[in-house]
């Protein structure tokens, strides 16, 4: 293993430029597939390489209840400075459980609450909210529906409500809360995919900006829907729920509407500054990938050699 174990904690920097360039140049749907995949193997890997660390600091603690060969020296010497790096490792992995758990929980919760909240509004697509307060978002399931305020559709022109009505049927269509669920989660495990998440937020509202814009055929109509939702409603109630005018910069999204639809290019082209960042990108979730492999593979079988029988 070696300090090849550590690799993986810091490789998604690789992933740094292209969570930025991949707003810009790439198509929505594109961008949201590729981040959230790089940022959900990255986490996944540096993850399991902080638990395989822990495993070998653990054993050096007295009164563990681990196996007496797991603190071997054939086992301690394939972790450099197991020592300091296992006992550092335990405290960082009940955070990353923790705040996991804790997204987690707040996701199940909130969709649990408003499922309640519309258990006696008649059953449809779309559910309207008697309240003031104006806001828009879908809300995910086996039946998903749009949960919309009056106090928004009071707001809002008839053209800008069917703008604002396509965009949440596209985040529902595209499960995007399963990419927004996986980026957040990703965020919480590893501080360095913090911008991926950010990234992954926006270019999935780009994604239902633009199928809402084939849809109702008029670019124009979107943007001001969402320019104008953007100016009164206070958005989802969670990050890993989706709402029309939250989150990212709505100024950058609006001009993007202003302009011609993105080329739905499956990967861009290789001597672009986003095509080498997508390249570095998946070069480092392959290495970290292969990494985090091999350190598991190499201490299982150091620990199954340590282990009487």
């Amino acid at each position: 293993m070696g300090l090849f174990v550590f690799l993986p904690l810091v490789l998604p920097l690789t992933a740094w430029p292209v969570a930025r360039l991949a707003e810009q140049r790439l198509h929505p749907r594109v961008a949201t597939r590729l981040l959230t995949t790089v940022a959900g193997v990255l986490a996944v890997c540096s993850t399991l390489c902080l638990a395989l660390v822990m495993v070998v600091g653990t054993a050096q603690l007295p009164g563990n209840p681990l196996p007496d060969g797991w603190s071997d020296p054939e086992v301690r010497e394939a972790v450099p400075f197991e020592e300091v790096a296992g006992r550092a490792a335990i405290p960082a992995l009940v955070l990353v459980v923790l705040a996991c758990g804790r997204t987690l929980l707040r996701h199940v919760r909130v969709r649990r609450d408003a499922g309640r909240a519309l258990a006696g509004l008649p059953a449809g697509p779309v559910a309207v909210l008697p309240d003031p307060e104006p806001y828009a978002w879908a809300l995910p399931g086996a039946r998903g529906r749009i949960v919309v305020s009056r106090g928004l559709l009071d707001r809002m022109a008839p053209a800008e409500r069917r703008a604002l009505f396509a965009h949440e049927r596209a985040h529902l269509a595209g499960r995007h809360h399963r990419y927004l669920l996986v980026a957040q989660l990703a965020a919480r495990a590893n501080p360095f995919l913090r911008p991926l998440a950010t990234a992954v937020s926006y270019v999935a509202e780009r994604w239902a900006d633009e199928e809402a814009a084939r849809e109702v055929g008029d670019r124009r109509s979107v943007a001001r829907a969402i320019a104008h939702a953007a100016l009164v409603s206070r958005g989802a109630p969670a990050a890993t729920l989706a709402g029309a005018a939250a989150p990212g910069p709505v100024p950058r999204r609006v001009a993007a509407l202003l302009d011609p639809p993105p080329a739905p290019r499956p990967w861009p082209p290789a001597f672009t500054a986003i095509g080498l960042a997508a390249w570095t990108a998946a070069a480092g979730t392959t290495a970290s990938a292969l990494f985090s492999a091999n350190a598991t593979v190499t201490l299982v079988l150091l620990l199954k050699t340590a282990t009487p029988l």
